[in-house]
C-alpha cells in the first residue's frame, strides 16, 4: 500500500475493537508491585547502567514503546497520552533514555551516539519481552530518528511504526529552517538571536526569551508559554542540556550538533512494515518533507495536524490521538 495521505480532520472515531478483560490486571506481571516501573539493566561499552520504564495497561496485541525527544529529554513530554491510550487499550511504555529523567546519568559524551542508542532500544524491547507480534516504536522528534534507525536495523521485531514530528534529513531541516522559518521571524528578533549565538551566550536569559516568545510559541507548542502543561514546562526544565547541545545544538531553530549530518532519507524504501508520519502543519518540521517521507515507505500513512505544531500532541491534541489510535487498531486489525 502506498501512502496514504490524511489531511485536515479525521472524519471518524477510532475502531479499537474495547479495552481486553486483562488491560487493568497486571497479576503476575514482573512490575507489579512497583506499579508498572522497572528498571532495566543496560549494557555499554562504557560500563553497566540502568534505564527506567513503566508500563501502562495490559494488552498482549498491543504494546507501545516511547522514544521522547530532545535528545535529553525525560518521558513527561508524552504524559497526556494518559488521557487517551487507556480507553483504546493500548499498553504502552514510558522510557527514559540513557543520561535522562529516572535513568541513569553518566557523565561520558562517548555514550551519546546513535548506533549505541539502537543497541539501547533493543536492550529494552528485549528486557520488555516485545515482539513481531505486539511492538510498535514509537518515536517523536529526536526519537523519531532513533525510531528509524532502530526500524532500519531491527524491523524484523515490530508490528509498527510511528515517526511523529521529524524529517529524515537534518541538513533538509537546516534548510527548512533556514528558507522558511528564519524569514518569517521578525528581523531585528532574528538577528539578536544569531548575535547571541555567535557569542556563545546559550545561557543569556535574553536568548531564552527571545527563541520561547519569537519561535518556539509559533513552531513548538502554539500557546503562551505560561499556558504550557506543566509536565512539558518540567521536562524542558530538566532536560541533561550537555547531551542535548552536544547532538542537536543551541535550540530548534536547526541543529548544528552531532547530528548535523545525519540523512536516512535515501534509506526509507527499505522499512517495509507498516508506519505513520505525523506532523503539523506549523511544524519546525517541513510537512512537504514528511510527506515524500511517508511515500518512500511502501506501507506508510501520512498525517498533517492542520492546527498543530511540533508537540502536536498537545496543540492539535484530538487528531493527533485520534490518528495514532486508528493507525495501531488498523495495523493490528490487519488493514495496513
Amino acid at each position: 500500500m502506498r501512502a496514504l495521505v490524511l489531511l485536515a480532520l479525521v472524519a471518524c472515531a477510532s475502531t479499537t475493537k474495547g479495552v481486553p478483560a486483562t488491560y487493568l490486571d497486571s497479576t503476575g506481571l514482573p512490575d507489579q508491585w512497583t506499579g508498572g516501573v522497572r528498571l532495566l539493566p543496560l549494557h555499554t561499552p562504557k560500563g553497566d547502567f540502568h534505564v527506567w520504564t513503566k508500563r501502562v495497561g495490559n494488552n498482549p496485541r498491543i504494546k507501545v514503546l516511547l522514544l521522547t525527544g530532545g535528545p535529553g529529554a525525560s518521558h513527561e513530554m508524552w504524559e497526556a497520552l494518559d488521557s487517551y491510550f487507556p480507553a483504546a487499550g493500548i499498553e504502552y511504555y514510558y522510557y527514559d533514555q540513557l543520561g535522562t529523567g529516572f535513568s541513569d546519568r553518566p557523565d561520558d559524551p562517548d555514550l551519546w551516539q546513535i548506533p549505541r542508542y539502537v543497541d539501547e532500544v533493543e536492550q529494552v524491547r528485549t528486557a520488555l519481552h516485545l515482539d513481531r507480534d505486539n511492538f510498535y516504536v514509537f518515536g517523536w522528534s529526536w526519537g523519531g530518528i532513533l525510531a528509524m534507525e532502530y526500524a532500519l536495523k531491527y524491523q524484523q521485531h515490530i508490528k509498527g511504526l510511528i515517526i511523529s514530528d521529524m524529517m529524515a534529513s537534518i541538513p533538509a531541516y537546516n534548510d527548512y529552517a533556514t528558507r522558511v522559518l528564519e524569514p518569517a521571524m521578525d528581523p531585528k528578533v532574528l538577528a539578536e538571536i544569531k548575535q547571541l549565538e555567535a557569542d556563545g551566550k546559550y545561557d543569556d536569559p535574553r536568548y531564552g526569551e527571545l527563541l520561547l516568545n519569537n519561535f518556539y510559541t509559533q513552531h513548538i507548542l502554539r500557546r503562551p508559554v505560561a499556558q504550557w502543561p506543566w509536565n512539558v514546562q518540567h521536562a524542558f526544565e530538566t532536560i541533561n542540556t550537555k547531551m542535548y547541545q552536544l547532538m542537536q545544538g543551541p535550540s530548534e531553530l536547526g541543529a548544528t550538533g552531532r547530528l548535523a549530518q545525519w540523512d536516512r532519507f535515501a534509506d526509507l524504501h527499505a522499512i517495509a512494515v507498516p508506519a505513520l508520519v505525523i506532523g503539523g502543519k506549523y511544524d519546525s518540521m517541513d510537512p512537504a518533507y514528511l510527506a515524500k517521507m511517508a511515500h518512500e515507505m511502501p506501507h506508510a500513512r501520512l498525517v498533517i495536524c492542520p492546527n498543530g505544531s511540533h508537540m502536536s500532541l498537545y496543540d492539535d491534541q484530538e487528531i493527533y490521538t485520534l490518528s495514532l489510535i486508528q493507525f495501531i487498531d488498523d495495523v493490528d486489525q490487519g488493514r495496513m
